[in-house]
């Protein structure tokens, strides 16, 4: 007996298709045997950074009662595989860092890359050309050079390469740094300025393609691998500072007809390709018009997304980020830039500064997002340098003049993410009952698993995590975040 073709078809979809569900449901009732929990908190108005709380096991437990506050951990449903945490290593930073002295450049970099003694960033972010947190606009060429002839990255063997290849060597060589543009040179867009906006030239777009692979082979050729790039920061933002306005269209254009090909091209194809780079508002518009264009599609890895324009108090649109997820599953989500603006000093120990990062890390990761990437890593005590006046916050600061640093709370919140999840974790459903506590989980490649809690209430709330019909008693302190390390 012969199948015809349409059941030869059907006959190879089932079998697939029974594959598939096979496949899938020995992962899900793949079981793990949770017998205890380590908890490393930071809370406000205690010495808790990242320290060491609480040593539990678990017990078994019977359906909770409805007055209780459960936070539910099922490994069992996996999602999106973690990729890392980091920070932007900008001229701002770069200048900073040489101004401290030896012993204070080495604990920075303990602090930020080493995985055991410090926070354990694996992903980095610099600048082509210059951005408002260097001393002055630059590029890598002459004027009007459309043949990139005269491209040389001189300008930043002073500060920034140094600094990157130190942080580099401190992560032991797990550094996945990305490259993202703030604005061509002056003469390749409309308005002959780097700042305040502009559009890049027609005629130009050639060029500028070529400027992104003359960047990356330059750095490339000093031992500086480029894991990713963006093809524009903050596109649809005409600032005081570096800026250049590309609409959606533009950008899906300028990815398909000239960017994605000439990556390729030249054997660039396999770097990660960033659309967007900008805020949560319109990153779903953005992401339609891109990768509903199978040409465009094609060269992204995925959408990045920053957080200033979505910030009013604590709703920001995390609903945006999942509904690019829901829509473009095969992509990736990478939040790549967010810090507090408008520096003061006297803010530098306010609380709310490190829960906003708990908060849109936590919602981030929840609603799909791979990799998230802080900004400045270091800025000194004024908030700069920066060549136009945006002062800003960043996790750490360095008094130049005393050669000092500064920890804020933000370092330790991203620390309870950064230090424990590990590249290649899958994250897994976890939830709580109440809205006062926000929670994330992750499975770590060797097992364990990592729940992160976070109260911005002014309260402790004692409650029971449950995994499995078994479950421990904690506490979340009043204004602190925790992260549970679940094993056997």
């Amino acid at each position: 007996m012969y199948l015809t073709s349409n059941k030869i078809k059907s006959s190879l979809s089932l079998s697939l298709f029974i594959l598939l569900i096979t496949g899938c449901a020995q992962k899900k009732t793949e079981k793990i045997d949770i017998k205890k929990a380590t908890v490393f908190t930071t809370a406000e108005s205690t010495n808790y950074r990242i320290s060491k709380t609480e040593n539990l096991k678990f017990e078994p437990s019977a359906q909770p009662l409805e007055r209780e506050v459960i936070i539910l951990v099922d490994p069992k449903h996996q999602f999106q595989s973690f990729i890392g945490i980091g920070g932007a290593i900008t001229d701002a930073s770069a200048e900073t860092f040489a101004k401290l002295p030896k012993v204070k450049q080495q604990e920075l970099l303990t602090a930020y890359f080493d995985a055991d003694k410090g926070i354990g960033y694996t992903i980095g972010r610099t600048n082509i050309n210059s951005c408002d947190f260097s001393s002055g606009s630059y590029t890598y060429v002459n004027d009007n050079d459309s043949t990139l002839a005269s491209f040389d990255i001189k300008h930043d063997e002073a500060f920034k390469i140094p600094f990157i290849k130190k942080a580099m060597a401190a992560a032991d060589n797990k550094l996945n740094l990305f490259v993202s543009p703030w604005s061509p040179p002056a003469w390749m867009k409309t308005n002959k300025s780097m700042l305040n906006g502009g559009k890049l030239l027609p005629r130009f777009r050639q060029a500028w393609a070529n400027y992104y692979v003359k960047f990356i082979n330059a750095y490339e050729s000093i031992k500086i691998p480029v894991w990713g790039l963006s093809v524009q920061n903050e596109p649809m933002a005409k600032q005081t500072w570096e800026s250049c306005v590309f609409t959606a269209e533009d950008e899906r254009d300028f990815i398909k007809n000239y960017l994605g090909p000439t990556l390729k091209k030249n054997n660039l194809g396999n770097k990660k390709l960033i659309a967007w780079d900008h805020n949560r508002d319109l990153i779903y518009q953005r992401a339609s018009v891109i990768l509903n264009d199978e040409e465009a599609a094609k060269y992204v890895w995925g959408i990045g997304f920053h957080w200033y324009e979505t910030w009013t108090g604590s709703k920001m649109q995390f609903n945006n980020v999942k509904k690019v997820h829901e829509a473009f599953p095969d992509k990736h989500l990478i939040f790549t830039e967010g810090c507090k603006e408008k520096f003061n000093l006297d803010s530098i120990n306010n609380w709310s500064l490190g829960e906003k990062y708990g908060h849109s890390m936590i919602n981030d990761f929840n609603d799909g997002t791979e990799a998230w990437t802080d900004w400045n890593i270091l800025l000194d005590e004024n908030g700069g340098p920066n060549h136009v006046g945006n002062f800003c916050f960043a996790p750490v600061h360095a008094n130049t003049q005393t050669g000092q640093l500064i920890y804020t709370n933000a370092y330790y919140y991203i620390g309870q993410f950064s230090k424990f999840i590990k590249a290649g974790a899958k994250r897994i459903i976890s939830t709580a009952n109440r809205d006062d506590l926000e929670v994330t989980s992750f499975l770590n490649p060797d097992g364990k698993i990592i729940t992160i809690v976070l109260n911005t209430t002014g309260k402790t709330i004692p409650f029971k995590l449950m995994i499995d019909a078994k479950a421990v008693k904690s506490k979340s302190l009043a204004h602190s975040i925790s992260t549970f390390i679940l094993e056997s």
